[in-house]
């Protein structure tokens, strides 16, 4: 794994600035783009998901992959693999679920997904943190991996900030 080579920090102060930066992510991610979602319990995560998979006009419900592990959505980008790094015990777990196929034909976010990057050359990680005052607010730090990581952060980012 190389250094990061890019990260930002956003104030994101309501669900619907949350899901604005999802649809971001949802126009600018293609097939075998994978984004990193880490935070505490109930910091916004599968929020972010369902957010992206509705602006990618997904027909599928977005449900938590924590005792599935994994939820695979249709979308017109192609598969959406939905995982749940949480209860992995190593990366070789991860190796066991045999959802390579999926991952370079289509799209991957992954709960709690920090244990698995050195899994992937390119990556985004998006860390979120409760803002202690507000039910709703919540700090973003995107942190991208590799050429096409950072590709695809700049992309977002000058998508979200315009």
């Amino acid at each position: 794994m190389t250094n990061s080579t890019s990260s930002s920090q956003y104030s994101l102060q309501s669900e619907a600035e949350t899901a604005r930066l999802a649809a971001a992510f949802a126009r600018h991610m293609r097939a075998g783009d994978v984004l990193l979602l880490n935070g505490g319990l109930a910091a916004g995560k599968t929020y972010f998901v369902r957010a992206a998979m509705a602006a990618l006009a997904s027909p599928d419900a977005v449900s938590s992959p924590t005792y599935t592990l994994a939820n695979i959505y249709a979308s017109p980008k192609g598969p959406v693999v939905h995982m749940d790094a949480y209860r992995l015990e190593s990366a070789a777990d991860f190796a066991d679920l045999a959802l390579e196929d999926e991952f370079s034909r289509g799209l991957a976010f992954i709960e709690w997904g920090a244990m698995l990057a050195g899994e992937f050359d390119d990556y985004v990680s998006l860390d979120l943190a409760s803002v202690p005052s507000s039910e709703q607010a919540r700090v973003a730090t995107l942190t991208s991996e590799g050429p096409r990581g950072a590709a695809l952060l700049a992309l977002v980012l000058k998508d979200f900030t315009a």
